[in-house]
């Protein structure tokens, strides 16, 4: 499977969670690491924008395309697996229990989970601490100029 992650330069490589694990982030609380990437490039793009703005738009992010080979464990959630308050903002804590699905149990190195920007679109969540997490790679880095229109 191809995932996309939208990245500064700065933090494009390598892949680590450490950025989720320093913050926290909808599906994970502070301490745990998870890498964020979506399952094309639009959706990995707008996971961003709803961040920004045009006084604050980066020129230097950079389209990681990843490979997840096949045989890496892969669980999907739906929404009917999801806390009823999934889609708040700011994102509420109930939501961050799902990192129990990668990170506690450790069962899998994949989580597909539905995206609240764009409704039935989904994200790729990697855990990075997962036995098979050295069999994902990077296959391509390209520059990405935001479209300006995007925040007018």
């Amino acid at each position: 499977m191809k995932v996309y992650r939208l990245a500064r330069e700065i933090h494009a490589t390598p892949l680590s969670g450490k950025g989720a694990a320093m913050y926290g982030a909808r599906w994970n609380p502070v301490g745990v690491e998870l890498i964020y990437t979506a399952q094309n490039r639009s959706l990995a793009m707008a996971e961003i924008a709803v961040h920004l703005s045009l006084a604050t738009l980066p020129d230097d992010y950079m389209m990681l395309t990843i490979d997840i080979p096949d045989d890496i464990k892969v669980k999907q959630l739906t929404e009917a697996d999801l806390p009823t308050d999934w889609q708040e903002f700011p994102h509420p804590a109930s939501t961050q229990e799902i990192e129990r699905y990668l990170v506690t149990e450790n069962e899998f190195g994949v989580l597909i989970i539905p995206s609240v920007v764009t409704q039935g679109d989904f994200n790729v969540l990697i855990n990075p601490n997962h036995i098979d997490f050295s069999k994902i790679t990077i296959v391509r880095i390209d520059k990405f100029p935001f479209d300006k229109r995007i925040f007018k």
